[in-house]
């Protein structure tokens, strides 16, 4: 195609950042030493199908550099073959990319509900005073610093995100994080001198069950996490990783899925979808595979859990990396797929590292490439990082970050198992879900039925966080209520009494201490009008101000709409809005008037929108609104 350019040029820098990730550019018409700015590139045939390379080079510069040139998007948009506007388009729609110039130094500090209990603004007015507002540059130009949506480090709350762009970048998370241990680590930073990612797996904090072992609820999922070196498969064979591939590869992949189908796994990330249903999909095509060379199955891993609250997908990355990989190798195989993604969370610099090391442990162990385990299965593993939209998590959105577009849902149908990510057939579970399937195999899948409920089978993730004395990731078997689970990790703290449970996130619902009895599974939390979701336990003293948690969550969902349907896009908006009027006693006409308005563009939200943000973006509020009397 014909790419119009401004003049502006890509630094020696810059250049270095891309051809670090391509390689150098094969001819003028691709950046080469020649190429005038004014020049009309053409397509060649090296660049065509290299579009969904514009997510890793936009995390290159911005490692980097810090931010993303105008000079850089030109030199992108040469290497790629993508025109500059829809460079600047998808670099535009993530929230960790920069277009303008800042310092090198950046930290994100999480000012999100679940740290907003434990200390958050305290830490932030601690940096104001300090360091300046946020958003300013501070230490002398050298460094800058930002409130920030939810970091998925919940239960070490509050946290904070600390970068150093340059040749040798670093990520750093700081949690628990208080304004002093923060500003040092600025400094260290601006100094070249920020650590890396401590490699020592905190097991008491990420996972306080494995100090409480029970006989009579064994750890099945996170029995690994901190029992040995995550990153060596070694460690991982020694405790009962590869069985279940071995036992798949046995068994055939049909008798894979007849397995999968009997252990009645539901998907874990929310939705709640029957896991051999979509492995089945593919499974039917795989004859139409064989026929066509041109066409593909792919397996995704969405591990792109940015539900505020949520944190055991990253907890399972972090400690268990092995066992996503052997999940999605199974699915694989029943599946068809040659090629799966993972896709993490820009957010999660550990997860995303250890994901990576366990990739290429499984390469030389022949764990993964060609004739896996020498059974002739070929099946190898790329991770996607994301970069800071909540809506990525939608599985659509998803694939087209991954494609290198702008991560906005596509309309269903068709579904991905038809037409997913590069418009093949796509099998896409979330990081929970993969986990349980090694297990699944290992043991069968009618002894894995057997757990929990008819219509809710097997154990489940939950991240406890707030006013909860041990907050991390707790498994339970499917039915446990929601009291008991709140006794296992320690009771309430704060004040002690307990005001509201957030179930499932900020698109989840509140609960009250009257509804502690419910078993947690999806039939009874759907009897109360509540949702599972993605496994959040949010707790909520009462000294919590409800309607300033409200207030977030609105202004969570305000941020992180995509924009691209109108009663999302103004529906979001809107219900901000309306609460601020509320919180400061102003309505338009009456507070019950404003209240019947608010439920009005909820429903429009449910009714009319593209995808699952829109739908549920007011299910927080209206659960509230249903159990107190906040705004009268």
């Amino acid at each position: 195609m014909d790419l119009h350019l401004t003049d502006a040029r890509a630094t020696a820098e810059e250049r270095a950042a891309v051809d670090s990730d391509l390689g150098a550019p094969g001819s003028d018409w691709q950046g080469g030493a020649r190429q005038s700015a004014k020049t009309h590139a053409v397509s060649t045939g090296e660049s065509l199908g290299r579009r969904h390379r514009l997510l890793p080079l936009l995390h290159a510069i911005q490692k980097r550099i810090g931010w993303i040139s105008p000079g850089a998007i030109n030199y992108v948009s040469l290497r790629l073959d993508v025109a500059p506007a829809e460079v600047h388009g998808v670099a535009s729609f993530y929230g960790m990319f920069s277009l303008k110039p800042r310092p090198r130094v950046v930290a994100h500090v999480c000012d999100d509900i679940a740290c907003v209990t434990r200390g958050s603004e305290t830490l932030c007015a601690g940096l104001e005073s300090t360091l300046g507002p946020a958003g300013s540059p501070c230490s002398g130009g050298c460094a800058i610093w930002f409130r920030s949506q939810c970091l998925g480090l919940c239960e070490r709350a509050p946290a904070a995100l600390v970068s150093s762009a340059g040749e040798q970048s670093r990520e750093r998370v700081l949690a628990p994080a208080s304004a002093e241990t923060l500003q040092s680590l600025i400094r260290d930073a601006v100094q070249g001198r920020l650590p890396a990612e401590p490699d020592v797996f905190n097991v008491q904090i990420s996972v306080p069950q494995a100090a409480h072992k029970s006989e009579s609820s064994p750890l099945r999922l996170l029995h690994r996490i901190g029992q040995g070196d995550a990153s060596r498969l070694e460690a991982y064979r020694r405790l009962g990783g590869l069985e279940g591939l071995r036992k798949a590869l046995e068994l055939g992949a049909e008798g894979t899925l007849r397995e999968m189908s009997a252990s009645k796994l539901l998907g874990r990330g929310g939705a709640a979808f029957p896991t051999a249903k979509k492995w089945e999909a593919l499974f039917l095509q795989r004859d139409l595979l064989r026929q066509n060379p041109a066409r593909a199955h792919y397996v995704v891993c969405n591990a792109d859990e940015s539900e505020p609250g949520t944190f055991k997908d990253r907890i399972l990355m972090e400690g268990d990396p092995f066992a996503v990989l052997e999940g999605m190798t199974i699915a694989a195989y029943v599946t068809g797929a040659r090629q799966g993604y993972i896709y993490v969370r820009g957010e999660y610099p550990l997860a995303a590292e250890r994901m990576q090391l366990a990739i290429e442990s499984a390469r030389e162990n022949r764990f993964l490439g060609d004739s896996i385990l020498g059974s002739g299965l070929h099946f190898d593993i790329e991770i996607r990082r994301g970069a800071g939209a909540y809506i990525c998590g939608e599985e659509t959105a998803l694939f087209n970050s991954i494609e290198g577009y702008r991560g906005e849902p596509r309309n269903k149908p068709p579904f991905p198992t038809q037409s997913g990510l590069f418009r093949q057939p796509t099998v896409v579970n979330n990081v929970e879900t993969l986990v349980n399937v090694p297990y699944i195999i290992r043991e069968g899948g009618a002894a894995y039925a057997k757990l929990g409920t008819d219509n809710s089978a097997g154990t489940r993730l939950f991240c406890l966080c707030g006013h909860v004395a041990r907050p991390g990731v707790y498994e339970t078997v499917m039915g446990t209520t929601l009291r008991e689970l709140i006794d296992l990790a320690g009771g309430v703290i704060g004040s002690g009494n307990l005001q509201a449970v957030l179930l499932g996130g900020a698109a989840g619902t509140f609960v009250s201490p009257k509804e502690l009895d419910t078993p947690l599974t999806f039939e009874a939390t759907r009897g109360i009008g509540a949702t599972l979701g993605s496994g959040v336990v949010m707790l909520l003293d009462e000294t919590v101000d409800l309607r300033v948690i409200l207030l977030r969550i609105a202004s969570f969902f305000r941020h992180e709409t995509c924009g691209q349907c109108v009663p999302c896009r103004v529906g979001v908006v809107r219900q901000e809005e309306a609460l601020h009027r509320l919180m400061n006693a102003k309505p338009l006409v009456s507070a019950a008037q404003e209240i019947v308005m608010l439920r009005e563009m909820a429903q429009a939200m449910r009714d009319a929108s593209i995808c699952g943000l829109g739908q549920t973006a007011s299910s927080a509020l209206e659960s509230a609104l249903q159990r107190w009397s906040l705004f009268s």
